[in-house]
């Protein structure tokens, strides 16, 4: 691994990606050098479980054929048995906001949205017409934030704990389908369409709307050719980092909506970054690169071995940077400066697919994987990177892996089944 300044070409398209791309809209994001400030723009530049340290669901089943019987934490490298198997409303499109748990409960985006017992699976409370399949369920400041799968023009936010609406919203008749984008504890922020006179719209609007009432702070009409599928957003103080389809990195004002610079990218990573204190992290094909909030001045790269070999999705947790590649390498690096903490070839040793989405739970990293029969989900130990077991229900379902925790239990959601495993 080196760390240079200068950027380097490469990575790849994912048949699996493209999959999600169809469904839930994912964007893209590989920086390359732009002008503080420059314009945001619409132009585009140029299986079952196995021996070997993997576990299945084989559990026996309780009443119903749902729940499994028993749990308890896996031994010699083979996964826990799940505390209990549910099958849901999910309709998932490998997202990672479409899981999460809070509350004392664990949620997929569905139809109905129905949130489950995190100790026991049970229903806890059911929303018809909760969510947009494909849009992100966004949780900050105790609410659950959802736009509206009436299509009615409404963002509504939710106690996760009771299904009871707290909070609702209505950016207004000139625009269609608001979707909850970031969150911080003082706005929600959304994107929408702008409507134009015979009901076709050819702009976007990025908006703040009021934490507590629910009125619109600002309204920033994006440039045309912008689009409002894609976008991966993160509020931070006084800054909203987002990426979109047309390959750009936006900064905006919390405040104001002002934007405070752009650039312009130049591999797909799909939309997925990683926000540090005062940096945006974001992998570009070999190279990671962050740059600093205020002014998107680069501050630290580091890249892969080999020009070919790609980053995947990143994560801070714990103030620790993990992500892994395209060759099956995973790393553990100092987000402030990029210096290496750990490398792991675990992955690769056993012929494991590559992570896209991490969670952190005692001592413990749990990486979901794509749809791939070698993957699941991934029990690796934070310190060193050692895999300790995989989990797949072996159902062979198409859809991508997704992981939330409360700290307590792992929840593991693939198509329609979601697994409580213990922590």
């Amino acid at each position: 691994m080196t760390m240079r300044g200068d950027s380097v070409p490469g990575g790849g398209f994912s048949r699996r990606r493209a999959l999600r791309l169809a469904g839930g809209g994912l964007a893209l994001a590989a920086l390359t050098a732009g002008a503080t400030g420059c314009r945001e723009d619409g132009s585009d530049l140029g299986a079952s479980g196995s021996s070997g340290g993997t576990g299945g669901s084989g559990a026996s089943k309780g009443p119903g054929g749902d729940e499994p019987a028993g749990g308890g934490a896996g031994k010699d490298g083979q996964a826990p048995k799940p505390l209990w198997t549910r099958t849901t409303s999910a309709q998932t499109y490998g997202d990672n906001d479409e899981l999460v748990a809070t509350s004392g409960v664990v949620i997929a985006s569905g139809e109905p949205l129905a949130a489950l017992d995190a100790a026991s699976g049970a229903e806890r409370w059911s929303l018809e017409d909760g969510a947009v399949p494909g849009a992100p369920m966004l949780l900050g400041n105790g609410t659950l934030y959802l736009a509206s799968a009436t299509y009615d023009g409404t963002v509504a936010g939710y106690d996760p704990a009771s299904g009871k609406e707290t909070w609702r919203s209505h950016l207004g008749k000139g625009y269609r389908q608001p979707r909850p984008i970031a969150v911080d504890d003082r706005q929600v922020y959304v994107i929408a369409e702008v409507l134009e006179a015979d009901g076709s719209s050819k702009t976007n609007v990025i908006a703040a709307l009021n934490g507590r009432t629910g009125r619109p702070a600002w309204k920033e009409r994006r440039d045309l050719g912008t689009e409002g599928n894609g976008i991966h957003a993160h509020a931070q103080g006084r800054h909203l980092v987002y990426t979109d389809f047309k390959k750009n990195l936006t900064v905006r004002d919390t405040t104001t909506g002002r934007q405070v610079w752009t650039r312009k990218t130049t591999k797909t990573n799909y939309g997925f970054l990683a926000v540090h204190e005062n940096l945006v992290i974001v992998p570009q094909g070999p190279k990671l690169q962050a740059f600093a909030l205020a002014d998107g001045s680069p501050k630290w790269s580091v890249e892969t071995a080999e020009s070919y070999v790609s980053f995947k999705e990143p994560a801070v947790m714990d103030g620790v940077l993990y992500l892994a590649d395209s060759s099956r390498t995973l790393r553990a690096l100092d987000p402030r400066t990029g210096k290496e903490i750990w490398t792991s070839q675990a992955l690769a040793d056993a012929d494991l697919t590559v992570p896209r989405q991490y969670v952190k739970a005692g001592g413990v990293l749990y990486a979901a994987t794509d749809l791939d029969q070698r993957g699941g989900v991934i029990a690796v130990d934070a310190r060193t990177g050692a895999v300790r077991w995989t989990f797949n229900d072996g159902s062979g379902d198409y859809h991508a892996w997704l992981v939330a925790t409360d700290g307590k239990h792992v929840f593991a959601l693939h198509g329609k089944k979601l697994h409580a495993l213990p922590v």
